[in-house]
């Protein structure tokens, strides 16, 4: 996936939604969401985004909406429109990857 360059959002300006798919039955995913804790504290990125942890089971209609198969799944929507996705991480550096765009 091309790396899209966004301005880091400034007062004023509506931050981008990081949507976190995820099960918690699943190891992979609580994995996951230490690395994705881990990629949002180097450089203080905590304010980047709003981030909504989503449990897939819990809420199948709008996984179905974002096209979530596999989880984990993290989605970046700015703009009302989906700007980035990562399915399965294995690492932090495949996330900071995706949100490099964003990052400090």
């Amino acid at each position: 996936m091309a790396a899209i360059a966004i301005p880091v959002p400034r007062e004023g300006v509506v931050r981008p939604k990081l949507v976190f798919f995820t099960s918690p039955v699943s190891g992979q995913c609580r994995r996951v969401e230490g690395y994705l804790a881990q990629v949002l504290q180097r450089r203080r990125n905590h304010g980047t985004f709003r981030v909504h942890v989503v449990d897939r089971d819990e809420h199948p209609a709008l996984a179905e909406r974002f096209g979530v198969e596999v989880v984990p799944t993290i989605v970046v929507v700015a703009g009302r429109r989906e700007q980035a996705r990562l399915e399965g991480p294995k690492g932090c550096r495949e996330i900071e990857a995706m949100l490099r765009p964003w990052l400090r």
